[in-house]
């Protein structure tokens, strides 16, 4: 490690005002990923910026029709929230699953989301919910966030402030999951709203996605053979060591299934 200068705001707009004043500071949520980057010298920020003492970035309320997650609200909270669990149950059982004990206390959804992992849990659950990322300067739809591997449309200073989930009728998440890490080799989150059906799918790909085919066949009829008798390509599938396009492609159905499965209250 090397030296760097150290900012822990209490205010979200004083923490914006100390990044733009240092072009190449960032912000620190949990550090899970970025601490080990900069030990490994990938990353050399001169100023980090810990957002995480923030109280109004560390609350969770339902109001309405609406569960809103301050940026800054660590993985096993959300997972242990009370209203989490009753509005939302599907975010909640994500969040209690996210890689170990000892990340699920110090990530936050809003790092998380900020740095846009191909196999993260959160940006599932963010699009199949049809949430809203809000930031110190305005509101981007799920739809309109993520753009490509660890990409997203934020500015290099702008921060998230709190993600607004729907409440939906039925939603859940199942993940097969590295045995090492528990990042998803592929992750299935489904959610069924008023309108229709959203499946987002994470680990499989470059970048989390929509799958059209899983949200036409189970709007039509919300069950676990109309998830598991959609087929998908391969071709723009990730193939690595960990695993191959053809099985991901495999196991997307199948965890599908299991998804509509566990919203159904099986």
């Amino acid at each position: 490690m090397y030296s760097f200068d150290y900012q822990r705001p209490e205010q979200s707009d004083a923490a914006v005002q100390f990044l733009k004043q240092h072009e190449d500071a960032k912000y620190l949520g949990g550090g899970q990923s970025l601490l080990p980057t900069m030990r490994l010298r990938l990353a050399r920020p001169s100023a980090l910026v810990d957002v995480t003492r923030i109280a109004a970035m560390k609350s969770i309320a339902v109001t309405g029709d609406k569960l809103t997650v301050g940026g800054a609200v660590c993985h096993a909270e959300v997972g242990a929230n009370a209203d989490v669990k009753r509005a939302l149950p599907g975010l909640a059982q994500l969040a209690s699953h996210i890689g170990d004990r000892q990340v699920r206390e110090r990530g936050t959804i809003g790092g998380s989301l900020a740095n846009d992992d191909p196999a993260a849990c959160y940006p599932a659950a963010v699009l199949a919910l049809n949430a809203t990322i809000v930031t110190d300067r305005r509101r981007i739809a799920a739809d309109d966030f993520f753009l490509g591997m660890y990409e997203t449309a934020l500015e290099p200073d702008e921060l998230i402030t709190a993600v607004e989930f729907p409440l939906v009728e039925r939603a859940a998440y199942e993940k097969f999951r590295n045995p090492a890490s528990h990042f998803a080799l592929v992750g299935v989150f489904v959610a069924k709203h008023a309108d229709g059906v959203r499946v987002a799918i994470t680990g499989a790909a470059p970048c989390v996605f929509r799958a059209s085919e899983l949200e036409a066949a189970l709007s039509k009829e919300f069950s676990v053979a109309s998830a598991r008798g959609t087929t998908f390509s391969a071709d723009t599938l990730n193939d690595d060591m960990h695993a191959s396009a053809v099985y991901r492609a495999h196991l997307i159905p199948i965890l599908a299934g299991r998804a509509v499965e566990r919203a159904n209250g099986f």
